[in-house]
């Protein structure tokens, strides 16, 4: 799932044929009455050699405070394998096989032995829990690594340098919307990704590649199938988060310190985007 940007961003021919020369990053910035805020789009999993712009590295120094969609500092390790076996596991006396039917979960018994992981461990998972194992197991084996990632690194460098970090939502609202969806949806989900780990091994270089240049019509095109197909599972994932978030940025223009928000890149592309609801609230938006 967290490969998977969304985007759309509509050029003139003339604006089209001035950004092929131009350099662009998936960060953008806001000024507030006094401050700025930066937003900057995510990428969960990165190779550790991954070298960041400068620019990002620039927002990053200039920033006072970070803001993710969870508060990564304060993550308590114990609480967080409780609160996702809580909301992943199925109740007693139930099993994934039983959920899927045969066919359906011989297919994930496949993929979750080229993945590496035993079928057996999965059986106890709900749907949306087993999906987002495999994907994750998937990327690590392609040499991306969560440790890696961008909330990651700047969790590591906020707490170095004792730089406040705040959360948008807390891990068990986030956990709670997947383990939430219906279970006609959370099979969805996991066919999708079922089927998405063929492809991923394919997709994933042209996806880091147009998010390192910030190319939003690209993201856009390689998320656009998954909306087509799942609307109502994207669309609380996506568009209704960037909606509850709204209010919580416009809030940060009013403050005195300059943020650094820190999402996964889907949140910040597109219609129905933060950029696109802040854009459409008046403020003015532009992309480094």
């Amino acid at each position: 799932m967290k490969k998977l940007l969304v985007a759309l961003c509509v050029f003139w021919l003339s604006a089209t044929a001035c950004a092929a020369t131009q350099e662009h990053h998936s960060l953008w910035s806001l000024k507030g009455k006094t401050n700025t805020v930066y937003l900057l789009g995510s990428v969960h999993f990165l190779n550790a050699s991954e070298q960041l712009p400068a620019v990002v590295d620039e927002a990053y120094k200039r920033s006072d405070v970070l803001l993710m969609e969870i508060d990564m500092d304060d993550l308590d390790p114990a609480e967080t394998q409780q609160i996702t076996l809580e909301l992943g596991l199925l109740p007693a006396g139930q099993t994934l096989e039983q959920q899927l039917g045969k066919p359906t979960y011989a297919r994930l018994t496949t993929r979750a032995q080229e993945v590496g992981v035993d079928p057996m461990l999965l059986n106890r998972f709900k749907p949306w829990f087993a999906a987002m194992t495999l994907v994750q197991l998937q990327l690590v084996k392609l040499g991306l690594d969560p440790t890696s990632g961008i909330e990651q690194r700047f969790t590591t460098r906020a707490v170095a340098d004792k730089k406040p970090i705040h959360g948008l939502e807390t891990l068990r609202e986030q956990l709670s919307m997947l383990a939430g969806l219906p279970d006609r949806q959370q099979r969805e989900f996991l066919l999708y990704s079922i089927e998405d780990t063929d492809r991923i091994s394919e997709e994933i270089d042209e996806l880091l590649s147009a998010w390192r240049r910030g190319d939003s019509k690209a993201l856009a095109n390689l998320l656009a199938e998954g909306f087509d197909q799942y609307p109502d599972l994207y669309r609380p994932l996506t568009t209704d988060r960037n909606r509850r978030w709204l209010s919580q940025v416009e809030a940060l223009l009013d403050e005195r310190e300059d943020y650094l928000v820190i999402v996964g890149t889907l949140h910040l592309v597109g219609k129905d985007s933060l950029i696109d609801l802040l854009e459409n609230k008046g403020h003015e938006v532009t992309q480094h």
